[in-house]
């Protein structure tokens, strides 16, 4: 009964440290509204293409009010 419930305990301690080595291996994504988008934004290929000109690695429409807000790496 003890190596079973070692076995298990070691199994738990090893999915927690893989999860935690996966939630730091992920970048956190900064926004920033649009300075160069004019207009109602409708879609998110034309936000983006305005935002990797401004120097961002893409961008995204949000919100009620349909603004363009560039996203990148931070």
């Amino acid at each position: 009964m003890e190596r079973k419930t070692f076995g298990l305990l070691f199994l738990l301690l090893i999915f927690f440290a893989s999860r935690e080595m996966v939630l730091r291996a992920e970048a956190r994504v900064c926004e920033s509204k649009s300075h160069g988008f004019q207009g109602m934004c409708t879609r998110d290929h034309n936000c983006a293409l305005v935002c990797r000109n401004e120097g961002f690695s893409g961008g995204k429409c949000r919100g009620f009010r349909h603004r363009c807000f560039c996203t990148k790496l931070c």
